[in-house]
């Protein structure tokens, strides 16, 4: 991670908040993830946020398959909305997606 050490610290802050009770190798992705290059001009909580509900999205639902299968991203992202929420809910997230809205 080459985020600056203030940065670094608001990311584990934003981080632990939003999920209380994730997994370590999954907090640890995600972290790095809210880190990278292409969030760094987000804010801590919202780039947290934006790569919390990547991972889950590619790592804990089927929305690679549906990709894979055919579906465009807007179709499969939709599919997998309830998948991904119910994975938040299972780590006390304090923040869950919200189906109707159009950049989930």
């Amino acid at each position: 991670m080459n985020a600056p050490t203030g940065r670094r610290r608001a990311i584990a802050k934003a981080l632990t908040a939003l999920l209380p009770v994730a997994p370590y190798s999954d907090m640890e992705r995600i972290r790095e993830d809210a880190a990278s290059r292409h969030l760094k001009t987000l804010p801590p909580t919202i780039a947290v946020w934006l790569a919390t509900v990547a991972h889950v999205r590619h790592v804990h639902t089927d929305y690679e398959k549906l990709l894979a299968e055919g579906y465009d991203r807007d179709a499969a992202r939709f599919f997998v909305v309830n998948d991904i929420n119910a994975w938040l809910t299972k780590w006390r997230a304090t923040r869950l997606l919200d189906p109707d809205d159009d950049d989930a």
